[in-house]
């Protein structure tokens, strides 16, 4: 099992150098860092601008393959990943941001795989009956419902609430807020405030996963083996669990797995309604931008989160699936 994973680990981090190379080097081509200047105002240095963007290595008369050596040099011997058009370093923002994404991210990401797998399974057990029907329409809704719109009804509600109960229970701006002087108030604030994004975040996961689960499960239930294990006396319960969903989340990993990045930097609006500063709002900021090293800098972040769930992935199907061992 170990030589298995540490094969696709290698082909991932391949993948990973290719896909951030070319993220570079498209980025390099299609953007235009000067286009945030004006130019045309004589009063502007143009030597000192072509010397700064020079420095940057962001220079679009520069030719993109020589960019992308100096780049490649830098990121290799230094782990430098430049610099924005204002001089910020890449590495500091970030590392700032990452972390809030994860932060963000992580919790919402660990309750929509739950509740979508367990969703699923239930309602699939469940075919035709009043309870996979109303499941059905809720989990249709959810997935028509844009998240901007779900995550300002959020705050429309939690506002209402908050006066109507004359109390502060739900915060939903930035990561921190005013805390009280009593044992854990620090952490009770943190999950106020990651309360309202992390249930943005769920909902149209628990959704999309419950609906594959449950077309999984129904192919599973109807499986031969499955069958088999009833005849045999197995009862209905653990002939579901070990045998029907055990199947049936090996597809479902894979689809965890290459869902993780757009989880990440895919949450730009819940993290731009919220007030929380994470890589994707980052990406959009980059993108108005012009910052090509910025782009660079998430694409690659979005390829880890990519090699880290696929890698996880694989272990998971190798510890599901003993055929994968062999």
């Amino acid at each position: 099992m170990l030589g298995f994973v540490l094969r696709r680990l290698l082909n991932y981090l391949i993948l990973l150098f290719f896909a951030t190379s070319m993220a570079y080097l498209i980025a390099s081509v299609t953007l235009d860092p000067t286009a945030n200047l004006d130019l045309t105002n004589p009063n502007v240095n143009r030597q000192a601008v072509e010397n700064t963007l020079n420095q940057y290595n962001i220079n679009p008369e520069v030719s993109p393959l020589v960019r992308y050596g100096r780049w490649l040099d830098a990121v290799v011997t230094d782990w430098d990943w430049g610099s924005t058009p204002k001089g910020e370093s890449v590495n500091d923002l970030v590392s700032v941001r990452a972390w809030v994404s994860v932060r963000l991210v992580t919790l919402g990401t660990l309750v929509g795989i739950v509740f979508g797998v367990g969703v699923g399974a239930w309602t699939a057990v469940r075919q035709y009956s009043a309870t996979d029907h109303v499941v059905s329409v809720v989990s249709l809704v959810a997935i028509s419902t844009p998240v901007l719109v779900f995550a300002v009804v959020l705050q429309i509600l939690a506002t209402e609430f908050n006066q109507a109960t004359g109390t502060q229970f739900f915060e939903f701006i930035g990561e921190t807020g005013k805390t009280g002087d009593y044992f854990g108030a620090g952490f009770v604030d943190r999950m106020q405030h990651l309360l309202l994004p992390t249930v943005s975040l769920s909902v149209f996961s628990i959704a999309v996963y419950s609906r594959y689960q449950r077309n999984l499960m129904l192919d599973t239930l109807g499986a031969d083996y499955v069958r088999t294990a009833r005849a045999k006396g197995l009862p209905k319960g653990l002939a579901v669990r070990r045998h029907a969903l055990r199947n049936a989340i090996i597809p479902m990993a894979t689809f965890f797995a290459f869902d993780v990045a757009t989880i990440f930097t895919g949450a730009a609006v819940t993290e731009t309604l919220f007030g929380w500063h994470g890589m994707g709002e980052y990406l959009v900021q980059s993108i108005q931008r012009q910052d090509i090293n910025g782009i660079t800098a998430t694409a690659a972040f979005s390829g880890v989160c990519v090699l880290a769930g696929a890698t996880l992935s694989d272990i998971l199907i190798a510890a599901v699936d003993p055929r994968v061992r062999t």
